[in-house]
């Protein structure tokens, strides 16, 4: 079994959160403007495993113009991290907060017994913040969303209960992306995914790709709001390019032949446009490959399969772009452009499992037959195929770091990130470390607003990021001192950054969940600043630093409730 299927356990994220008792409304505002400032709109996309050297302007041959665009114009981030995967990203991403106190500690489709139940792993965003939704609405913005919620399933955790007064939303982790999989099969085993229109469950209207569909509504909303007074706050979190891997014909048939030559092949040419374009040092190498098997070891007929896959996923980032651009059109018709601050980030690493099937359907050899999945290679991206790319493209992507998405190495949370727009200094590379949680305090600085100590009553965890105004403004390289520590924990695996170090401790194979692991089992030490594949362990010829950073770790775990659940009580 290929090490990479250790997350197919939880990535059909269809698992229902936890009901618990309706909000209570806000009272009065706890948030001000400032007076004399005029706030921005702000317009916050988010790609769903994106690879870090996908898009044109960080590497990528993929057509992104519209993205390009925008990042070129702006400031680019190549250190900007995320948790590694994606519901624990997004809790960061609208609270500001650790994602061990927001409530997705993990995913809420694998929490392990040892966590249900405890604070910081209830797998819905929970009480103790509030989302910047919330702020932003108390501090006088239109709150808009379309797109990928996966912070809860009840109406009282859904976004139209967290401070979004306009949403349409995809509740789980995925869904098929042309509406097919709503039917009693996919539903029998729990497979199929749920819609809210303003909190209201609705079908999605089969036959419309996703990314073409949470486009419209985002601009149906802001459209509708034309007249309106106030500035917007436009969520747009597209389910793109996650997997299954599917997309309109007439933009594959853009990328055939495009990947004939292998991954190998990519990830040289991409690593080769990256230093180009000033993205990492001259003579950075790649980390070596994790569990791939050499393109020339394939046959023709899995070369040919494994060519349509990565054209498959080629054209689900063009379509992205494609739909990012109509966005950006609107904004110009309705004179909001100019006046909005875009920020764009991918959740995490590119998905390096090998995805054939919901992980239910492999329960009975039969099972992807009654779904209806046909994953012959001429049906590959079309509503009734069901694949993923797999480690060879996903390591490709996420050129030159280590690993992919799962992992708290930088190949799984270092993403693709940039803001452009009203206060920031463009056409410039930022290189310091940043953090999804920075961008909530971020919003809310820019908006002139100031961070409550209570929400609806009660009290909240205030920011752990920071605000990135002083990078934005061009007048910084880092908004942390290189004291502060920076932990991570995810399945078993763990990291903590401090300044340019970092230590990793991955599991070994076979130890505890998840059982199918790359790693050693024991603690690893990286310099960053200059060894940012983490080629490089540093961990014998630098105890003390190792032992600096564990002890920070330690800390760290402590501080923010994280369970390490025991190997005897993980599910298998």
């Amino acid at each position: 079994m290929n090490k990479y299927l250790k997350l197919s356990i939880f990535l059909a994220a269809t698992a229902l959160s936890s009901a618990s008792p309706a909000r209570a409304q806000p009272v009065a505002p706890a948030v001000a403007p400032a007076p004399a400032a005029r706030q921005p709109n702000f317009l916050l996309i988010v790609a769903d495993d994106l690879g870090w050297s996908d898009l044109g302007s960080f590497g990528g041959e993929i057509q992104t113009p519209n993205l390009d665009a925008i990042a070129t114009s702006g400031v680019r981030f190549t250190g900007f991290h995320t948790a590694p995967t994606c519901s624990p990203t997004r809790s960061m991403l609208l609270s500001g907060v650790d994602n061990h106190l927001a409530g997705l500690g993990s995913m809420a489709e694998v929490l392990q017994p040892d966590q249900t139940g405890q604070p910081g792993y209830e797998g819905y965003l929970n009480d103790r913040v509030a989302s910047i939704a919330e702020l932003l609405h108390q501090g006088g913005y239109r709150t808009l969303m379309s797109g990928k919620w996966h912070l809860g399933l009840t109406p009282e955790r859904g976004p139209a209960a967290r401070g979004f007064e306009q949403s349409y939303a995809l509740l789980q982790g995925l869904g098929n992306h042309f509406g097919a999989d709503q039917n009693e099969a996919w539903k029998a085993i729990n497979a199929a995914p749920t819609y809210r229109d303003n909190g209201k469950l609705v079908s999605y209207p089969k036959g419309r790709f996703s990314a073409d569909y949470f486009t419209d509504r985002l601009i149906g909303f802001l459209e509708a709001g034309a007249r309106d007074a106030r500035p917007f706050f436009a969520y747009l979190p597209y389910s793109t390019p996650h997997w299954p891997l599917q997309a309109p014909p007439e933009v594959i048939a853009k990328y055939k032949g495009r990947y004939d030559t292998g991954y190998e092949a990519l990830r040289e040419a991409r690593l080769k446009r990256q230093k180009e374009l000033g993205l990492v040092p001259a003579d950075l190498a790649p980390h070596d490959w994790q569990d791939v098997k050499p393109w020339a070891a394939l046959t023709p007929e899995e070369k040919a399969i494994e060519s349509r896959k990565m054209e498959v996923y080629a054209a689900m980032v063009d379509r992205m772009d494609q739909n990012v651009g109509r966005v950006v059109d609107a904004l110009k018709t309705l004179g909001k452009y100019d006046d909005t601050v875009i920020i764009f980030l991918a959740d995490n690493g590119p998905e390096g499992n090998v995805i054939d099937a919901p992980h239910q359907a492999l329960l009975k050899p039969e099972g992807k037959a009654q779904l209806g999945i046909d994953n012959s290679i001429g049906n590959i991206g079309t509503a009734t195929s069901y694949v993923g790319y797999g480690p060879g493209w996903a390591q490709a992507n996420s050129s030159p770091s280590w690993l992919v998405k799962g992992y708290p190495t930088e190949g799984g949370t270092r993403v693709t990130a940039f803001a452009a727009g009203p206060g920031v200094a463009g056409r410039r590379i930022a290189t310091g470390f940043l953090s999804v949680t920075d961008i909530a305090p971020t919003l809310l600085d820019l908006a002139g607003l100031t961070q409550p100590s209570t929400f609806s009553g009660h009290a909240i965890l205030p920011f752990q990021g920071h605000s990135l105004r002083p990078v934005l403004d061009g007048g910084a390289k880092e908004v942390r001192q290189p004291t502060e520590a920076i932990g991570t924990e995810l399945f078993y695996r763990r990291a903590l950054r401090k300044g340019d170090w970092k230590a990793v401790y991955l599991p070994a194979s076979g130890s505890a969940y998840p059982r199918n692991s790359v790693g050693t089992g024991t603690w690893q030490l990286f310099n960053v600043a200059r060894d940012p594949a983490e080629a490089h362990d540093l961990a014998g010829s630098e105890p003390a630093k190792l032992q600096e950073l564990i002890a920070d770790w330690n800390d760290y775990a402590k501080d923010k409730g994280v369970i390490i659940p025991s190997a005897n009580s993980a599910k298998k």
